[in-house]
């Protein structure tokens, strides 16, 4: 059972369990009161075990001791994870787990101007898709992974902003609604990843086909397996580069898929009413 041993704490935080448990308490609640489909359970329950395994677990040692680890565990935090708990479109389920008196102040302050003019500026599409590409690029400039893998707060700065980032644009991307609501168009959902996708391939395929170590950060700290630098280096590069482009292509299908089911209720509507009588006839 040394298996285990894994799920064991590598650094405790207990305001992140404090997070996560917290999200899967009002989840558990708000999924009694909203009857949600079991695809919805499984998306949302698995991101948020996954960001409990990146962040809260021995894989967290082998991110800082791997180059090819660290840039799995920020696959995870900026594409799956996120991916995956905003496939289940959880906000509407989160908020049916407050109390009620939560729950009528949330409606209150949703509604109050100030917070709709905020919520314009940080979850504006534009904003959002430049802090995703930023979000991966910054942290590889290797004299900021240089530092940020040396100092404890800016690394933890680091995973947070990554997932932060994540979940933010995720959020934007798998908006199953129109728009409005929806702050980003339903054609605009679907070529947004193919644009973010382009920046984060040509990253990976110049850190894969670099011929002298960008990260000599790791053999300072000692590294967890006995791979060369360049072909750790060079995994790391393949992973930005093959695995990631493949969650935004499967973002883009998605988007795809409700931009397809939006588009044809209309026509949908129109088949209804003409077929629908149109009332007593008068004699």
């Amino acid at each position: 059972m040394q298996w285990l041993s894994f799920f064991v704490p590598w650094e405790p935080s207990a305001p992140l369990v404090l997070v996560i448990a917290l999200a899967g308490w009002l989840f558990a609640r708000g999924a009694r009161r909203h009857c949600i489909k079991a695809g919805r359970h499984v998306a949302f329950w698995s991101g948020l075990l996954l960001f409990y395994v990146l962040l809260h677990t021995h894989l967290d040692y082998y991110a800082e001791h791997q180059f090819f680890m660290h840039r799995l565990q920020h696959l995870g935090l900026h594409h799956l994870a996120p991916l995956l708990l905003m496939a289940a479109f959880p906000a509407e389920v989160l908020r049916g787990g407050l109390p009620l008196r939560w729950r009528r102040m949330t409606r209150t302050v949703g509604r109050h101007p100030l917070w709709k003019r905020t919520t314009a500026v940080t979850m504006n599409p534009f904003l959002v898709t430049i802090l995703f590409i930023v979000a991966v690029l910054f942290w590889l400039v290797p004299s900021v992974q240089f530092v940020s893998m040396l100092d404890w707060r800016i690394y933890h700065a680091m995973n947070w902003s990554v997932a932060v980032t994540g979940l933010m644009y995720w959020a934007l991307i798998l908006d199953h609604r129109p728009s409005p609501p929806a702050r980003m168009r339903p054609g605009g959902r679907v070529m947004s990843p193919i644009v973010t996708m382009v920046p984060q391939i040509l990253a990976g395929a110049v850190i894969t086909f670099t011929e002298r170590d960008l990260y000599p950060i790791f053999d300072l700290c000692g590294r967890a397996f006995f791979l060369t630098p360049l072909f750790d280096q060079s995994l790391g590069g393949l992973i930005m580069w093959v695995p990631a482009a493949g969650f935004e292509a499967l973002g883009t299908l998605i988007a795809l898929r409700h931009l397809m089911r939006l588009s044809q209720t209309p026509r949908a509507r129109q088949r209804v009413s003409r077929f629908r009588p149109a009332g007593p006839v008068a004699r």
